[in-house]
């Protein structure tokens, strides 16, 4: 799979992905590389251009991240973000400082001023929001560079050096609070780097399904399908690539979401491969009982999962190759680079040690989660699957707070599934990224018709969120929240009080438990 490539050397900033996927939603391919990598194999990539993330550290100090200056020599554009634009100053010859007056430290949304001579922001507004969020400043810019934006409190907001293609900014492009950043991001890509927008589903699910046939010839292949977004994707390129030598188990552990398993298995009925319901409730449901300290129950549903998985795995035989869906967060966050990545969610985590086979095939593993789901639609899943929200390991035993039963599991999944249905009748599934019930374990007293009740609380959750790293809770409207209410409490049994959960992360976290 050949492309035009663009680096992201990481200097440890918090955004080194989401300036990632920025670039690939321009069309544009590119890695994530930590900066202690060789030049020598940087330089192997051969590729059309550089980003420097920002990072915490001060440049100045020499304990600080650095790179070799004999990049700048290679004759490719680079662009520096907060502290990648301190560091292509202080390596080229300027100066870079500590703010030592309020007024030249900036933190947050801050009017900025361009100049749309310079590439960088050509067609642009020349006025507008960045978001800052730096305590040193470039004290002197170094020979060859003019200064491209300002603000009111800081005259070096961004620098450029066009003739050799090199530019710097302050703030950060990436994220949503900066006006027109990813046209900025556009612009370096295009005008400075001249891409060829060659990065795109479609040719991937060529490429990728072609390179599947010549990697497993004639193998087996074993995929543990959890019916999450990454599996499913990874199962139906698989599919579409080696068809009958491909065995999907599918472990049915009684924990999903209402007409989630029959869904799953649904979708795969489209490819001739081998398709293993492992119906597992029972057991599942047996192993849970009585226990109620969440952590209990997460180590418990990894076991039984791994138990089951391999019995169906025996069952099969000779294995050649096990699949993964490892998309490329995981890799990133890994640090291992271009090293195998064994996830550790329990889905997959300690298959190696029960299966005997004799290669990891990952599939997805250059691939962000958006890309993920276009990789799904482009391959024919149903929407269903393919825009699935992000879905514990565990299921439903970690969202029904304190004990497991049966009952109390069909009394939360029909709940979670009115939540869900009438957000959609509203049209507001894209304007949360998560959102689910959670049955708490508090009863209360309540009346419904003519008597008295004493039953549970369910608990309503939904957040909007860039990263899942932090969020913000939903402000669904009220009308919404109300036919939610009044939908439950008649329609599903044992619930008799409906609250909304209007907590960010931090100081909570998305799941309960």
């Amino acid at each position: 799979m050949s492309h035009q490539t663009v680096i992201i050397l990481d200097f440890g900033g918090q955004y080194n992905q989401l300036i990632a996927r920025r670039v690939r939603e321009h069309g544009v391919y590119c890695e994530v590389k930590p900066y202690t990598t060789p030049l020598a194999d940087l330089r192997a990539i051969d590729p059309i251009g550089i980003i420097f993330t920002g990072g915490p550290n001060s440049v100045y100090l020499e304990t600080s991240p650095h790179v070799d200056p004999e990049i700048f020599t290679w004759g490719v554009p680079i662009l520096g973000i907060c502290y990648g634009c301190q560091l292509i100053a202080h390596t080229l010859g300027g100066k870079v400082t500590a703010a030592t007056e309020d007024s030249a430290r900036e933190y947050g949304k801050t009017e900025t001023y361009f100049d749309t001579k310079c590439r960088l922001f050509k067609g642009l507004p020349a006025q507008g929001i960045t978001w800052m969020s730096h305590g040193d400043y470039m004290e002197k810019v170094p020979d060859g560079f003019a200064l491209t934006a300002r603000s009111d409190a800081c005259p070096n907001v961004a620098i450029a050096d066009e003739a050799r293609g090199f530019y710097g900014v302050q703030y950060h492009p990436e994220v949503n609070h900066t006006e027109h950043g990813t046209d900025m991001i556009r612009n370096f890509l295009y005008e400075v780097c001249g891409a060829a927008g060659d990065w795109s589903m479609r040719g991937y699910k060529e490429t990728a399904v072609q390179a599947l046939r010549e990697k497993i010839g004639d193998g087996k292949v074993l995929l543990a399908l959890s019916g999450g977004v990454d599996s499913s994707v990874a199962a139906a390129l698989l599919a579409e690539a080696v068809g009958k030598q491909l065995t999907c188990v599918f472990v049915d552990h009684g924990l999903m979401r209402l007409n989630e398993g029959d869904e799953v298995e649904t979708a795969f009925s489209q490819w001739d491969i081998n398709f293993v319901r492992a119906d597992a409730e029972e057991l599942f449901l047996s192993r849970l009982a009585g226990v109620t300290e969440p952590e209990a129950k997460r180590k418990i549903i990894g076991e039984e999962f791994i138990r089951v998985f391999e019995a169906e795995a025996k069952k099969i035989g000779r294995v050649d190759y096990l699949a993964q869906g490892t998309i490329y967060p995981d890799v990133i966050e890994s640090g291992a680079g271009d090293a195998a990545v064994i996830k550790s969610h329990h889905n997959v985590g300690g298959l190696p040690d029960y299966v005997d086979f004799k290669e990891i095939v990952e599939p997805l593993r250059l691939l962000f989660k958006d890309e993920v789901r276009g990789l799904g639609r482009e391959l024919g899943l149903p929407e269903y699957l393919v825009s699935r929200q992000p879905f514990p390991g565990p299921g439903l035993a970690v969202r029904c707070i304190g004990d497991i039963t049966k009952e109390k599991l069909g009394t939360l999944r029909l709940a979670d599934f009115i939540f869900r249905d009438e957000i959609a009748k509203a049209g507001l599934e894209g304007t949360m990224d998560q959102y689910f019930a959670v049955l708490t374990n508090m009863r209360s007293v309540g009346v419904q018709g003519d008597g008295r009740t004493y039953d549970y609380t369910l608990a309503l959750r939904s957040v909007t969120t860039t990263d899942f790293m932090t969020a913000d809770w939903t402000r669904i409207p009220y009308e919404v929240l109300d036919r939610v209410s009044v939908r439950i409490v008649n329609e599903v049994p044992h619930i008799n009080r409906i609250v909304y959960d209007i907590t960010s992360k931090p100081p909570a976290t998305i799941e309960w438990e």
